[in-house]
């Protein structure tokens, strides 16, 4: 598809899509917007907010507009499937936040649709999109570390963002929701060789999660071994005390290779503030906190007008992709279902305490 103008629909208006919607709006091309919740209040005030020109409670409803030539899928992961597939159905691009899905069948039920129909599709793995992230890849590309014999990468966050999550969909564990961004970025750094075995532990206890009713740990620790031999180390503690000054993911991605090593700091110590007015928080609603870790918002952050971050550079490349036909860095579908893959193997791993051997049975 190339076009001067587009006309996009929005389907799930909670945060991330309300994101998304100002993004979309304020891009120069975009001549139309429409909305679809399942809350149509919630659409309706997100149309009086960003001046969108069309709110309903039905994703069908919006997608199927004339005006609309293209969708973004921001609804809780277990419900990915349906606007998806009716998108492609009527020939229409479509962002859809990670995962693509929460199972493998309907992973492959979209696969499948996009096999049938030819359709153009894109996955939200938006790290990808931070600059020490892409500067990483670019010199992985040029082949500065040689080959890659082994990585870490592990990432904290505060509890509170983890049952946000949780009560919108209590599926979307931290392994399955945040742990998968990280999968991304190492299945993206190895570029096309798969791993074969997930070896994982994580705390059976009685902790943070379970005495609030998930059967959940606290914290999970995998290693992964690739097709090459490469080993890599995956970690996850989404547990940190409510008040933890990071408002999103504090991060460290280490990449060691036969010619060199590559240290990524991402945990945000360096640009700290502390207020007696607080610091309000981009994803936990009517949260906030004195002591914060300014940049630390996973999507990115409002300064002098505008949203700047990933969630930002993501949303303007995927409708310069569409616009223009010009190639993006964002997850393929194929590269998503390795990376849903992936995850699952290593939620498996860490429940049962055995090794998990990929490519899984489905």
């Amino acid at each position: 598809m190339e076009k001067s103008e587009l006309g996009v629909a929005i389907v799930g208006c909670g945060r991330i899509g309300s994101l998304r919607a100002r993004l979309v709006k304020q891009h120069p091309a975009v001549k139309f917007l429409a909305l679809a919740d399942r809350d149509p209040a919630r659409a309706d005030k997100l149309k009086e907010t960003v001046g969108a020109d069309l709110a309903c409670g039905d994703n069908d409803t919006a997608i199927g507009r004339s005006e609309v030539d293209a969708v973004i899928v921001s609804t809780a992961e277990a419900q990915h499937t349906q606007p998806i597939l009716a998108a492609l159905a009527l020939g229409k691009p479509v962002l859809v936040e990670k995962p693509i899905a929460l199972s493998l069948d309907d992973a492959d039920a979209t696969l499948a649709a996009i096999a049938r129909t030819g359709g153009n599709l894109r996955v939200g793995y938006s790290r990808r999109f931070k600059h020490r992230y892409l500067r990483a890849r670019e010199q992985l590309l040029q082949g500065r570390l040689g080959t890659i014999t082994g990585a870490v990468a592990r990432v904290y966050n505060g509890r509170g963002q983890t049952f946000t999550i949780l009560k919108r969909d209590p599926h979307a564990t931290p392994i399955m929701d945040i742990l998968t961004y990280y999968v991304d970025l190492v299945n993206w750094f190895f570029d096309g060789v798969r791993p074969v075995e997930v070896v994982a532990r994580g705390f059976r206890g009685s902790g943070v999660f379970r005495q609030a009713g998930y059967d959940i740990d606290d914290v999970s620790w995998a290693i992964l071994t690739y097709a090459d031999g490469a080993v890599v180390n995956l970690g996850i503690c989404y547990t940190l005390p409510a008040d933890y000054p990071a408002l999103g993911q504090s991060a460290r991605v280490e990449l060691l290779g036969t010619d060199g090593v590559m240290i990524l700091n991402d945990d945000h110590t360096d640009q700290l503030m502390y207020s007696e007015q607080g610091f309000p928080d981009v994803m936990w609603a009517g949260h906030g906190v004195n002591m914060v870790f300014l940049g630390s918002s996973t999507p990115g952050d409002w300064a002098l007008g505008g949203f700047w971050g990933p969630l930002a550079t993501e949303t303007r490349v995927w409708l310069d992709h569409i616009l223009t036909g010009q190639p993006c860095a964002l997850a393929t579908p194929a590269e998503a279902r390795l990376n849903l893959e992936t995850t699952i193997a290593v939620d498996r791993a860490a429940r049962t305490g055995k090794p998990v051997r990929l490519p899984l049975e489905t």
